[in-house]
């Protein structure tokens, strides 16, 4: 059956593989280092990280770069300048752990992709720190199944339309898939594209929008294996 969508955009992080998590468990392991200088809960420690990635996002972009330099500014401010220079240097060395994390598929990632990839062309979209992205890229085995690999400092609408003129495709002729709806659908619908939101459990702070499920481009599927019926879903709605 014909379909208006020829090309598929794939987010990366948290939608082909895990990385979350390993966010997450960083930010746990930089309280109990803090801990040792303040009550963590007195202080808000999460908040006032969170306050500090906030700003320092608009500097520094996003990935674990980032989140480094974040939490050293943060753990200066949270004990008053207190905190030893070796713990600073655990600090670093988190983040360090975080950029070589292994890089473990989603299940059913690789045959989903070869299943759209048979209707529709597919290209990889994803941001944060380029050398860190591309090292995963490389690490997932999964560079041979898309057309184009884009590693980008934000996803908003300016950037979005700028890559849609690249490609040569009309922005109703693509669809976004991704575990954010604030970067990977928001954004493409508001274009006039279609976007396919795959949650997953966990999620940065900074991504977390209000979703609207009601969009008549807008399709939400529990896990990949379901992308190709959405899509399908998404092309006989506009048919």
């Amino acid at each position: 059956m014909p379909t208006p969508i020829e090309l598929v955009g794939f987010d990366a992080d948290d939608t082909l593989w895990h990385s979350e998590r390993y966010y997450e468990a960083a930010h746990a392991e930089f309280e109990a280092i803090v801990g040792r200088y303040v009550d963590v809960a007195d202080v808000r420690v999460h908040d006032r990280l969170l306050a500090v990635e906030r700003e320092n996002v608009k500097l520094f972009g996003y990935g674990v770069k980032g989140m480094t330099l974040s939490m050293v500014e943060a753990a200066i401010a949270l004990t008053d300048a207190r905190i030893a220079a070796e713990d600073v240097h655990r600090i670093v060395m988190l983040g360090k752990g975080v950029l070589e994390h292994p890089v473990e598929l989603l299940p059913g990632v690789r045959e989903a992709v070869e299943a759209v990839s048979a209707n529709h062309r597919v290209v990889l979209i994803t941001k944060g720190d380029l050398h860190h992205q591309e090292r995963k890229v490389e690490r997932s085995g999964l560079a041979d199944l898309f057309h184009r690999i884009e590693i980008v400092s934000e996803k908003d609408e300016r950037r979005y339309a700028a890559l849609l003129e690249q490609f040569e495709v009309p922005a109703g002729a693509f669809a976004m898939v991704g575990n954010s709806y604030k970067s990977d659908v928001a954004p493409v619908l508001a274009l006039g594209g279609w976007g396919v939101y795959v949650p997953y459990p966990l999620l940065w702070a900074l991504e977390r929008v209000e979703i609207d499920a009601s969009h008549p481009r807008f399709a939400q599927v529990a896990s990949l294996a379901q992308l190709p019926a959405a899509l399908a879903g998404l092309a006989d709605g506009a048919a």
